[in-house]
């Protein structure tokens, strides 16, 4: 390796935060699924219960079954705004994990990019000094008279 070369640990390291960030980003992203089926099942059963409502409404509730019906319905309301609030929460936290693991992403192809570089710097410098190598040697060849050894 060159003295300008980058260390290899320095790539190592940005792959390390690279996998990092994708490994994170995947929990994010399950969370986020988790968290907006749990919204999904809640808003399924408010459906569900207010159905029940409106069919033993229909058949006559006294007043204490229709206030228990209303204190439940209006609980699972709460809920699903609770459950709203914390899937915007989870997909806000998804974006910024995103973000997070596109600016690692960036980092190490820069680093990649400045490997290659390097690798073909140093290619070209060794091709110049096998030329200059070859080139002198021809030229100490046709440069003296030829002996028969």
């Amino acid at each position: 390796m060159s003295k300008n070369a980058l260390p290899p640990a320095l790539r190592e390291m940005a792959q390390t935060s690279t996998d990092e960030a994708a490994r994170r980003l995947g929990q994010l992203i399950s969370s986020e699924r988790d968290c907006v089926q749990k919204l999904a099942l809640l808003e399924g059963y408010l459906a569900e219960y207010r159905e029940r409502f409106e069919q033993a409404a229909s058949k006559g509730l006294d007043p204490s079954a229709w206030r228990n019906y209303a204190t439940f319905i209006q609980r699972i309301e709460e809920a699903i705004t609770a459950q709203r609030g914390i899937v915007d929460q989870s997909k806000q936290r998804s974006a910024q994990g995103q973000r997070h693991w596109i600016e690692q992403r960036n980092r190490l192809k820069a680093f990649e990019t400045l490997s290659q570089r390097q690798r073909e710097r140093e290619a070209r410098e060794s091709e110049r000094q096998a030329q200059k190598s070859s080139d002198e040697l021809t030229a100490r060849r046709f440069g003296q008279p030829l002996t028969d050894d």
